[in-house]
């Protein structure tokens, strides 16, 4: 438990700066990022994370609640993500094999293809919103700072 004044303190200057700032970004940048993809590749950002979330995992294969979870959807979000990428033939859905109730997706040669030629497009995308921004930033402890938050 902590301390009552501490919580009822308000934030200084420069942590009510860095929250707002932080708000927006959370807001903006995914917006920013997918964009970009839409209007380069015709690839909204979930789909593409979710291409990335497939090729990263053992055997291109994960089951769908858990790349629902990587993909922060739920899992009929998740469905309509997959139907979509399942029609253009980027991905494959079986039943898993220890658990009939559930389904794995599968990242097919043809889905790793695309995600090949999104990621020069999603690459400049986070260069020019997001690294082009971190020159005098100690990246160690930014990502230390937002892997605390994210826990």
């Amino acid at each position: 438990m902590t301390d009552d004044t501490a919580t009822n303190d308000p934030l200084s200057r420069a942590e009510e700066s860095a929250f707002r700032a932080l708000t927006r970004a959370m807001v903006v940048l995914p917006r920013a990022l997918d964009a970009d993809l839409i209007r380069e590749q015709k690839l909204p950002l979930v789909e593409y994370l979710a291409l990335v979330h497939l090729s990263e995992a053992p055997e291109r294969q994960l089951r769908m609640k858990d790349l629902a979870a990587d993909c922060n959807l739920s899992l009929s979000g998740m469905t309509r993500v997959a139907n979509r990428l399942e029609a253009e033939g980027f991905i494959e859905r079986v039943t898993c094999a220890s658990d009939a109730r559930g389904s794995n997706a599968t990242l097919t040669d043809h889905g790793l293809d695309r995600l090949k030629q999104a990621y020069p497009t999603h690459l400049a995308s986070v260069r020019r919103h997001v690294t082009d921004h971190w020159q005098d930033v100690d990246l160690t402890q930014l990502a230390k700072a937002l892997g605390d938050i994210a826990r």
